[in-house]
């Protein structure tokens, strides 16, 4: 028998807890992709990562009680994919070196970033295929990346399920580029392929403050976008704005269904210090808490959530911080879930 107040078994699932995908109410999907990431490295190791550090976390929340016994399952993380982003990973590597050096790209070069952009097509398919069949037995489904071009099949899987979907995203960058050094499925353009190809209800987007022009000019021109820069958000607290507030002015914008895509560099640094592109500034972790809560409670459903980026870096899973504050984000997103959407 399950004993909540033990040891965590290693033997166990996510969060130590004995569930299998039958008894699960919320299937998380893991991607272990990082093939186009511009900075550092690691993140396709994000949800092993997050696993192990997993069993380390007590089950009572303070804000989303015993959210747990409604079961939640992690597969296994794919090894096929897991070597594809391994492979790729390799080769994408010199055609960022090049650019960066501000050479031209050869014809075996520009050859790399077509199959990279083939390759990615395919993974957005096996993630919509795999998260549409969860969907489809009644299931919740959440994707623990990987970099944060891993969600895009989900969200589309989402989408066609609730046609009035839209999007709360967490990060410090807008990921609205068209293209990111040619690679269409690029992390830096998750946002703009959403808008493009999905047109949610509505994007907001919290934590931002680092952006190109070619970014900004296409938030500003969308009517469905609504930005909240991370400098505006600190000096309205800084003036006596209270949180809660803010919260509420954040919120306003989204429809009944939401999806929560929650990129850890939306954080202050040293919750996540080796995610791919940390940025000073950024959300508290008990802010994103207070956000997650009031969210819950204002009578949306959150339909599914992505956490990516989560990256050890060099350390050894089992000795890193960025997935022990991850594990626990992901809990928190899990109860926020089950919390907008009661049992009847």
């Amino acid at each position: 028998m399950f004993d909540p107040n033990a040891t965590g078994s290693s033997k166990n699932g996510i969060f130590s807890l004995p569930y299998s995908r039958e008894e699960s109410e919320l299937i998380l999907l893991p991607v272990p992709w990082e093939v186009t990431t511009s900075y550092g490295l690691g993140t396709s190791m994000g949800p092993s990562s997050i696993l192990q550090a997993s069993k380390q976390l007590d089950l009572c929340d303070a804000l989303f009680e015993d959210f747990y016994q409604r079961g939640i399952f992690m597969e296994p993380v794919s090894e096929q994919w897991l070597n594809k982003s391994s492979e790729l990973k390799k080769e994408t590597l010199l055609v960022r070196e090049k650019l960066e050096s501000g050479q031209d790209l050869t014809d075996q070069e520009k050859a790399i970033v077509e199959k990279v952009n083939q390759e990615s097509r395919q993974l957005n398919n096996w993630v919509y295929g795999e998260s549409k069949s969860r969907l489809d037995e009644g299931k919740f489904c959440a994707v623990v990346g990987g970099d944060h071009s891993s969600p895009l099949g989900l969200i589309k899987a989402l989408k066609e399920k609730h046609s009035s979907l839209s999007i709360l995203q967490i990060d410090a960058h807008l990921d609205l580029r068209k293209s990111y050094q040619g690679f269409q499925y690029s992390h830096a353009s998750i946002m703009r392929n959403v808008i493009e190809e999905l047109e949610p209800k509505a994007l907001v987007q919290i934590g931002i403050r680092d952006f190109c022009p070619e970014e900004k000019d296409f938030a500003s021109s969308h009517p469905n976008i609504h930005t909240f820069y991370d400098s505006q958000t600190k000096l309205q607290l800084n003036k006596g704005t209270s949180w809660e507030n803010l919260c509420q002015e954040i919120l306003d914008p989204l429809s009944d269904k939401v999806y929560v895509s929650f990129d850890v560099d939306g954080m202050e640094p040293s919750l996540c210090p080796h995610t791919g592109t940390p940025v000073p500034g950024g959300l508290e972790y008990g802010q994103i808490e207070s956000l997650l809560y009031f969210l819950a409670q204002s009578g949306r459903q959150i339909v599914g959530f992505d956490l990516c980026e989560v990256s050890s870096g060099e350390q050894k899973a089992q000795d890193c911080w960025d997935a022990n504050v991850g594990s626990r984000l992901l809990y928190k997103l899990c109860g926020a879930l089950f919390s907008s959407n009661k049992r009847s």
